[in-house]
């Protein structure tokens, strides 16, 4: 199932006056893991990236009808890996999936994988996607765009919803953490790792950061 929090996390995709969705999301809850399962097509820009099998190993965010947003550390390779779209219930069968498979897959030059910074990936798709009112892309927010403390963003995708942590980490407790000289403006903190040791802070991307590079990746290619 999807989840949800109030957390912006991993690529910190938000939506500012578009990306509105056909079916209203909920959101409560502050968590990732044990986090709240979604409305089906409430969150229409989540894409599962899974192999030729149908192993999903990464999320990813549709930003128009050809590119999809992901982390670098997905390793996405074309040809080996797809991206599924208006999947809800990865067990559930009879949901009205879109399959595409990814002509390119473009990182971010200076992605540097021991320290995850400009974790970003964009992914071409081979075909455009058929918008739907369970398909749609988010909008990114500008480069220059600074969101006040206590706004409220959200991360979704599959995760484990069944084990009490994750709680988010202001950056100063981040910095603390991993070294003032790791942290850098690229990078956002919240929340707990993936084996939910919640005294260990989790790194993830600053779209707004990024988005320069985004934008122009996407119009030259």
């Amino acid at each position: 199932m999807l989840w949800i929090v109030r957390c912006c996390l991993r690529l910190c995709v938000c939506a500012l006056g578009c990306g509105v969705p056909s079916t209203p999301p909920q959101v409560s809850g502050l968590k990732i893991v044990n986090g709240q399962n979604a409305v089906s097509g409430s969150w229409p820009w989540q894409v599962s990236l899974q192999d030729t099998s149908g192993f999903h190993f990464c999320g990813g965010s549709l930003i128009s009808q050809n590119w999809v947003v992901t982390a670098a550390h997905c390793l996405v390779t074309p040809g080996r890996h797809q991206v599924i779209l208006s999947e809800h219930d990865r067990q559930f069968n009879a949901e009205p999936i879109q399959v595409k498979s990814i002509s390119r897959a473009i990182t971010h030059p200076y992605y540097n994988s021991q320290n995850f910074k400009n974790d970003v990936t964009l992914l071409k798709l081979s075909s455009p996607v058929q918008i739907t009112s369970r398909v749609s892309s988010v909008c990114l927010a500008s480069s220059s765009t600074s969101f006040p403390s206590g706004t409220r963003c959200v991360t979704t995708g599959w995760g484990k919803t069944g084990t009490t942590c994750e709680w988010p980490h202001n950056p100063a407790q981040c910095k603390q953490y991993w070294g003032q000289s790791r942290i850098t403006d690229a990078m956002i903190c919240a929340g707990g790792t993936t084996n939910c040791n919640v005294s260990t802070p989790a790194v993830s991307s600053r779209a707004t950061y990024l988005r320069g590079w985004i934008g122009q990746t996407v119009a030259s290619n």
